[in-house]
């Protein structure tokens, strides 16, 4: 580190002058620590350590600096509400923010076509106005992971049309399609109308496009529908469904497909058809959902965090659930 100036007291900081390779990270981290917030000045610390790392360990040059600059510049230029641009790093931090207990449902990325205008609809109405969509009734049960039915939990579900795409996504769109609110009945059961998903392609026209072309990936998303459910007690779960078989189930250009979430679709039978209101032999899911409640995955979630860095050799304490350096 260089040379030691004292600044602001009894703050110790090293002068922010013949930088090199070797001393810049320590420097900058300095620098960085000198606020209150212990949290930020971990995560920036981290941030940096890796950051500089990463331009060290690759021998980073000033026009690949400059292109990966212009690239998240054009990133942002294009991320809107309904449009977001990060392949991979939702599902990890779902991974981590929300852990599930053995038996509850798995979580994954809630995608960049949730909104908050969904109409709350009734168990049984139709959640897409498509027209063209293979019909497919979903039937549902909400349980906690001790088997109990969870009664009255709001759920939010959405779904791509036939041809791929969601509502936000289509020129002369008049309102939400595709997408609905419902919440469980006594016994934890929901149920809906909808059509048999269908894989699409992720925007390709932006610089994820051109990303994607670079280093010779697909921009597929397997066939799957989107479910959010929430209910005070329990821990918020953002998950879908993926139909088993599709071509793209084992290479999701979003990272976002787990084995314990591919569902098969079943040929309905007359007793169901007639119970529901469905043609006999149209497609239907079951599938049950299993909720974590909110102290199981926040007892998980601490769990998780001191092991993990634990094992990096980091010292650490929790503050609000997430660590922090421990200088006790």
């Amino acid at each position: 580190m260089t040379e030691q100036a004292k600044t602001n007291g009894a703050v110790h900081l090293p002068t922010s002058k013949d930088l090199t390779v070797d001393n810049i990270t320590d420097n900058v981290i300095a620098f960085n620590s000198q606020g209150k917030d212990a949290r930020l000045a971990y995560v920036l610390e981290r941030l940096v350590t890796h950051v500089h790392d990463f331009a060290r360990e690759t021998r980073l040059s000033t026009k690949e600096w400059r292109y990966g600059l212009d690239f998240l510049e054009q990133t942002g230029k294009m991320c809107t509400e309904e449009r977001a641009v990060c392949p991979s790093i939702p599902s990890l931090v779902d991974a981590i923010d929300h852990p599930k207990p053995p038996g509850a449902t798995d979580g994954t990325i809630l995608g960049p076509f949730h909104t908050h205008e969904a109409e709350e609809m009734q168990n049984g109405d139709e959640l897409m106005r498509d027209g063209h969509g293979e019909p497919c009734l979903m039937i549902g049960t909400v349980n906690d992971t001790e088997g109990n039915p969870v009664a009255d939990a709001e759920i939010h579900i959405w779904e791509a049309n036939s041809e791929g795409k969601y509502d936000v996504q289509l020129p002369d769109r008049k309102g939400p399609d595709g997408r609905c609110m419902l919440h469980t009945d006594k016994n934890g059961s929901f149920w809906f109308k909808a059509i048999v998903p269908v894989p699409y392609p992720i925007a390709q026209d932006g610089p994820l496009g051109v990303l994607f072309d670079a280093v010779g990936r697909h921009p597929y998303r397997p066939a799957h529908m989107h479910f959010m459910f929430e209910k005070p007690g329990f821990d918020k779960l953002i998950t879908a469904l993926y139909l088993r078989d599709d071509p793209y189930e084992g290479s999701d250009a979003v990272f976002g497909v787990k084995s314990s979430l591919i569902v098969s679709t079943e040929d309905i039978d007359v007793q169901t058809a007639k119970k529901f209101g469905q043609p006999v032999g149209s497609k239907v899911i079951r599938w049950t959902f299993v909720l974590a409640s909110e102290e199981q995955a926040s007892v998980l979630r601490n769990e998780n965090s001191m092991k993990a860095l634990k094992d990096l050799g980091r010292r650490v304490k929790l503050i609000d659930c997430l660590p922090v350096p421990d200088t006790d």
